[in-house]
């Protein structure tokens, strides 16, 4: 039997955090997703704590950062010497990572606490968007380096009750993640880009989807038309994977809050509610 989930849920939300640091770095290419993230906390209320499920860590089992005070880890190369001063001092929450930790071992999910990982640019742009002040405490959950659909829906389910707390739920990647054609003119990507963002829009969304049948579409994501011209590796996308696995008890219909183009390219963003 389904566990029943209490009416009023937190928010669960999957968007995309763009190019490494040129979102703060004010990259026209990214000037819808920087208005988007500043905007959307209209529609959020305001949390006691936010877990983002980043795109940029991987670990054998589930692994949650348990430190008071991260430090910010620079994941990136090649920019430009402000994007390595870069600061977002938000503090952590151990006791959060305790219950996301005991969570996960009532439901049989291997996992550990890392007192010692710090907070990637999945998590540190677009918090530094949405919440400047850096006044809200802030965890990590990492993905599995087995990149296993259905273990990342599992790993959203384990840690659904979640919800029942005012805490804000951040899948943090994008919708597409074909690097080479990000910076490459000579690849026209717009069909394929297209074709999967509508399949992935319509699995997502449409209310005449049985859950059965959406949760099977997720777990067999590479059938999606283009699935793996627009993922060539998923871990931009596994995030949606746990944010469903996280939702789906309540009301597994997302909306869609973000459908834009991110340096030429169309990317989605959706909210469980």
């Amino acid at each position: 039997m389904m566990r029943q989930m209490s009416q009023t849920l937190s928010p669960v939300l999957y968007l995309p955090h763009g190019g490494g640091p040129l979102p703060i770095l004010g990259d026209k290419g990214h000037e819808k997703m920087i208005l988007f993230l500043k905007e959307i906390v209209s529609e959020l209320h305001e949390p006691s704590a936010i877990l983002v499920i980043s795109a940029h860590w991987e670990e054998e089992q589930a692994t949650i950062t348990s430190s008071n005070h991260p430090e910010i880890i620079y994941d990136y190369y090649g920019f430009p010497a402000e994007a390595y001063t870069i600061q977002y001092a938000a503090p952590g929450n151990p006791g959060l990572a305790d219950e996301i930790y005991a969570l996960l071992a009532v439901a049989g999910v291997p996992a550990r606490l890392d007192e010692h990982r710090g907070f990637d640019h999945g998590l540190f742009v677009p918090l530094k968007l949405m919440y400047p002040q850096a006044q809200i405490p802030c965890i990590q959950l990492s993905l599995l380096k087995n990149l296993n659909p259905q273990a990342h829906i599992a790993l959203g389910k384990a840690i659904a009750s979640l919800r029942e707390k005012n805490i804000l739920i951040i899948g943090s990647g994008m919708s597409f993640h074909n690097l080479k054609t990000f910076f490459s003119n000579a690849i026209d990507s717009r069909k394929e880009n297209d074709a999967f963002d509508h399949w992935l829009i319509e699995t997502c969304t449409d209310p005449a989807i049985l859950s059965e049948t959406r949760e099977q579409r997720l777990i067999e994501w590479e059938k999606a038309p283009f699935a793996r011209f627009c993922h060539p590796r998923e871990e931009h996308l596994l995030p949606l994977h746990v944010c469903y696995g996280i939702a789906c008890a309540g009301n597994p219909t997302a909306k869609i809050v973000f459908n834009e183009k991110i340096m030429e390219k169309k990317v989605t963003s959706f909210l469980w509610h």
